[in-house]
């Protein structure tokens, strides 16, 4: 699932091919895709106006229109958004499409359809409860270790979960959680609310150092994750554990374990990390 850095690199690619393109027509190839408003109330919100700027917030990517409208795309597991030059993209899992005024086509691709699409007028954020609700995101201001010790306070949950949490971290998924967490030294089953002063520190500064590379190497790519340009990322070649259960760890040599926290495949060093 594209988590904060591979939203953000979209972003900034589709904020510069996107901006001062009009909309001439949205090709809707499977409807159920948008979940809010209805097709013809969706196409009447974007035909005809203009990209002013394209916003995240979380995982959430936004696509502000000149007339205050918000085309709002989750992605979720397989879903992608490609600015392509022509109209004839050659994508088999596009289920919309948004023809522009200089020939060029943003498509909407989902191979599991499991993604969301919206179309909401200025100011409707709050019709989308998970974006209405979204954490503090690693490398803003707001994303400090004291707003990390408020959240984790007397939270009877894992350390992992409460970073999954969106209204707790927006924008971190299982990777980055894993590298996280790894790079702060702390096994992913500790009690959230057991975490001391320090290790909060620490987790702050490690989510934010993954997320930073996550970006910087063009965001990772197991299966479906693509950007807005149809390329690939780099950074699952440097990971250090998520997706290498049975390997040695880069640091110690110790072996990489793979167990459920939470319902969720979870990648540690026992010997890094420590073992409950």
């Amino acid at each position: 699932m594209p988590e904060m850095p591979e939203v953000e690199i979209i972003r900034r690619s589709l904020d510069k091919s996107l901006a001062g393109r009009t909309v001439m027509k949205v090709d809707i190839i499977l409807p159920r895709q948008i979940k809010w408003p209805d097709t013809e109330t969706f196409r009447a919100l974007l035909t005809g106006h203009k990209f002013s700027r394209a916003e995240r917030v979380g995982k959430f990517l936004i696509l502000v229109m000149d007339n205050g409208a918000e085309l709002v795309v989750h992605l979720r597991m397989t879903g992608h958004l490609v600015y392509h030059a022509s109209k004839d993209d050659g994508d088999k899992y596009a289920r919309i499409r948004f023809l522009l005024d200089n020939g060029a086509v943003l498509t909407y691709g989902d191979a599991r359809t499991l993604g969301a699409v919206y179309a909401l007028k200025k100011g409707e954020r709050q019709r989308i409860k998970a974006l209405a609700e979204m954490g503090a995101e690693p490398l803003s201001e707001e994303f400090t270790a004291e707003y990390l010790k408020n959240v984790c306070a007397g939270r009877k949950i894992t350390i992992k979960q409460l970073i999954l949490e969106q209204k707790s971290v927006g924008g971190v998924g299982n990777i980055y959680a894993d590298e996280a967490l790894f790079a702060a030294k702390i096994f992913p089953g500790k009690q959230a609310a057991e975490l001391t002063d320090c290790e909060l520190t620490r987790l702050r500064d490690a989510i934010n150092k993954v997320i930073a590379a996550g970006i910087e190497d063009g965001g990772t790519t197991f299966r479906d994750y693509q950007n807005a340009e149809g390329k690939k990322g780099n950074h699952q070649e440097n990971l250090f554990v998520y997706a290498r259960n049975g390997q040695k760890c880069r640091l110690c040599g110790e072996t990489i374990k793979k167990i459920t926290v939470g319902g969720r495949g979870t990648h540690f060093c026992p010997r890094c990390q420590g073992e409950a």
